[in-house]
């Protein structure tokens, strides 16, 4: 299994492109390898999410009870700009870039305690809309199969799957205290349907479309930063409101000083009685996906590793890619944590230190 999954060990070489090809101490050849992972019955999700929840279990036995641990979600690009038959690839745009490319968007969900980051569940989207679409669905599955259920999540909206995502994360027993999303999902019906499970913190983003309530008037929230009486001085945090969306939900908004920029950046929260130091802190491990996503592309070959045309078989690449980055965040708890190394460590070894307040505002601007 070790092997499999392409882990670093005596025997095996560095990861390269065609991993499976080139790495000749594996008992199988590369064709073997593509029919397993092209296969639509296999339930790569149940696989990856059993495994974290093992994983999680351990680091919270490493963490005091009054640590926080959340949530974070987020969005990144599967690049296959040189594909032309892979199923279901489309058109999406690049925010980074700032261009538009062929590949897939690949929703996921994370689990972070300040220390470490864990993926738990990924969507790998197409476009909702046909017409972007390049390739469309081209096996005829069972509807009861995994790889069938796959494709239909890929061709709907990406904000359908926040909802379902948390509850199948809740479901298996993984503790959480916060929701943590980008801008890209700071829509007051997200942070409804999100809110009733658990309390989320995001950027929010000056919408035309989106109101909060004040002093009796709906504006927007350019418009709400003005009305506000600001801190003096070069302090961090500007200001701070709790008001109103339209759901009829009450949210805090805090407003802090851009880094870089002569304007703010706002934080909002679902839960009103966080004090603002605290909502800009959690935020701040939002920031532990961003890495992620880095070292899923350029360490662990997310996007280069293999030439799969089926969506199955890349779905099944993406969940071995993610395993390696799994043990690779255990084997470094372990190497860090002295609490790990038994008992008596354990009793006498300070805990891993949190994301502060100053490292909070450094990873978010």
């Amino acid at each position: 299994m070790i092997h499999f999954l392409g882990l670093p060990t005596d025997e095996t070489q560095e990861l390269k492109m065609d991993f499976f090809q080139r790495n000749h101490a594996l008992g199988f050849r590369k064709d073997t390898a593509y029919e397993f992972l092209r296969n639509p019955q296999y339930n790569w999700r149940r696989f990856m999410l059993f495994l974290v929840a093992r994983i999680v279990q351990f680091f919270n036995r490493l963490n005091d009870e009054k640590r926080e641990r959340v949530l974070i979600f987020d969005d990144s690009t599967y690049d296959r700009s040189r594909s032309k038959v892979v199923e279901l690839l489309s058109w999406i745009y690049d925010h980074n870039s700032g261009r538009k490319l062929k590949g897939f968007r690949m929703l996921t969900l994370g689990w972070s305690d300040g220390v470490n980051f864990l993926p738990l569940d990924f969507v790998l989207c197409s476009s909702a809309k046909a017409a972007k679409r390049i390739q469309g669905i081209k096996k005829k599955l069972d509807k009861r199969t995994c790889g069938y259920k796959r494709r239909q999540e890929a061709i709907i909206k990406s904000t359908e799957h926040l909802e379902k995502m948390v509850k199948r994360v809740l479901r298996i027993g993984i503790r959480a205290d916060y929701i943590l999303m980008d801008s890209w999902f700071s829509f007051p019906s997200i942070l409804s349907v999100l809110g009733k499970h658990l309390p989320v913190i995001c950027m929010a983003k000056d919408m035309p479309k989106v109101f909060y309530l004040y002093q009796g008037q709906w504006m927007r929230l350019s418009r709400l930063y003005g009305k506000l009486r600001k801190r003096p001085g070069k302090a961090k945090i500007l200001a701070s409101v709790i008001t109103e969306t339209k759901t009829g939900q009450k949210v805090k908004i805090v407003f802090v000083r851009h880094r870089h920029k002569r304007t703010w950046l706002a934080i909002l929260s679902t839960d009103v009685d966080l004090v603002d130091e605290e909502i800009v802190r959690i935020y701040g491990k939002r920031w532990d996906i961003e890495v992620f996503f880095k070292m899923m592309k350029h360490y662990l070959n997310l996007e280069r590793e293999v030439q799969l045309r089926d969506y199955d078989g890349i779905i099944g690449h993406i969940t071995i890619a993610m395993s390696r980055y799994i043990f690779l965040a255990y084997e470094q708890r372990c190497h860090d944590d002295p609490r790990t190394l038994g008992t008596l460590f354990f009793a006498c070894s300070d805990e891993l230190e949190d994301l502060s307040l100053l490292e909070g505002t450094t990873a978010f601007t």
